[in-house]
């Protein structure tokens, strides 16, 4: 799932239009139903790692006095209602999931910044509500976190990137277009801004009913379009080793849990009728280009991508059901919608790399081999 309505990120500030609009603390007040207690463990069950995104969210104050990056309570209701919707498919249509949290059925993974932990508590909320009993939320070091592209880890990955990404400014139509939405909405040329820092400042401004320009409306559609236009650029999808270092590591771990649910010899306590990843839309971008699902538009918040096993209760094949922000999808290669799992399986394993693969493709040495 993607994280929800937020408040602008640092990088957004550098935009005159982020200090227009006075984002009041009130904004943050908890609603009462979304409630509910968690713990965050690391992923070998032991204390919480240090957020050092945290630390820089708290280094740029808002106009009004808020942190840049906070969950805010129209954020929460949305990951409420996504969790709302998870109880209503798999508790209550169908008793999949027992009513109460049980940590023999569900396991919850978050990256380890507090937006996100907040967003994943409200979406348990959502699916569990009266929950008495706290809740473990698993997150991981940033160093060696893969629910996100990693570009602290991954050099290879951070090169071509920041390459791409100056080059793509430069592609025919992009240059031009951010020049006419900078002077439409009043940002001076100085400023360093790209369409990706334009559509976090809109989306949250939107989302509040804050727009800090009225001309960020008129310019909403172009904004997103060549937000998407520029990240397939970074990607180019064409080049799978750049999807492979971005989200490789993460469809690996989402492929060994479907072989474990299949394979009769795993015992009962080393799998989990749900896993949850609280991910971010830079997750959901390349994975939805990985599937071939992707519809050219921005991951939105709260959106969620579901991958649902099932087996055939006489044949005894597995299949596989896959379904992005609630609508059922068929994946690349993919006969329809509901996938035989080896078809799926083929799909992911293009782009999908165990954790020795994805150290090998983001060596320093190997990239200065080839002479990128």
């Amino acid at each position: 799932m993607n994280t929800s309505s937020i408040l602008p990120n640092p990088k957004t500030t550098k935009t005159s239009s982020a200090h227009k609009v006075e984002w009041n603390p009130k904004l943050l007040e908890i609603p009462p139903q979304t409630r509910f207690e968690y713990t965050v463990a690391n992923l070998a069950g032991g204390p919480k790692p240090h957020s050092h995104y945290d630390t820089e969210y708290h280094r740029t104050v808002l106009r009004g006095g808020m942190f840049a990056g906070q969950l805010t309570k129209v954020g929460m209701q949305q990951m409420f209602a996504l969790g709302e919707r998870l109880r209503k498919n798999y508790v209550e249509d169908i008793p999949f999931l027992s009513p109460i949290y049980n940590p023999q059925e569900v396991f919850v993974r978050s990256t380890n910044m507090f937006r996100n932990l907040e967003s994943t508590r409200c979406l348990l909320a959502g699916l569990f509500q009266r929950q008495k009993e706290s809740v473990i939320i698993h997150t991981d070091e940033a160093i060696s976190e893969v629910l996100y592209p990693n570009y602290q880890s991954c050099w290879s990955l951070r090169e071509k990137t920041r390459g791409r990404k100056k080059a793509a400014i430069s592609q025919p139509g992009i240059l031009e277009d951010l020049e006419k939405v900078k002077a439409g909405v009043g940002i001076a040329d100085s400023d360093n801004v790209d369409f990706f820092i334009l559509l976090d400042n809109m989306v949250a401004e939107e989302a509040h009913s804050l727009l800090s320009s009225p001309a960020l409306k008129r310019f909403a559609q172009l904004i997103e379009q060549r937000a998407v236009d520029m990240a397939l650029y970074m990607l180019q999808q064409e080049d799978r080793e750049s999807i492979q270092m971005a989200v490789g590591p993460f469809l690996y771990i989402l492929e060994g849990n479907l072989l474990k649910a299949v394979d009769p010899s795993t015992p009962p306590s080393k799998t989990r009728k749900m896993y949850l990843y609280a991910t971010h839309d830079v997750t959901l971008l390349p994975m939805l280009l990985a599937l071939g699902i992707f519809d050219n538009k921005w991951p939105p918040f709260a959106v969620d991508l579901t991958v649902e096993l099932y087996q055939h209760q006489e044949s005894k094949e597995w299949f596989v059901r896959l379904s992005y922000n609630g609508q059922e999808q068929v994946p690349r290669g993919c006969p329809d919608k509901l996938c035989p799992l080896d078809k799926f399986l083929n799909t992911m394993s293009a782009y999908s790399v165990s954790p020795e693969k994805y150290r090998r493709l983001c060596s320093q040495t190997r990239i200065m081999e080839l002479g990128e």
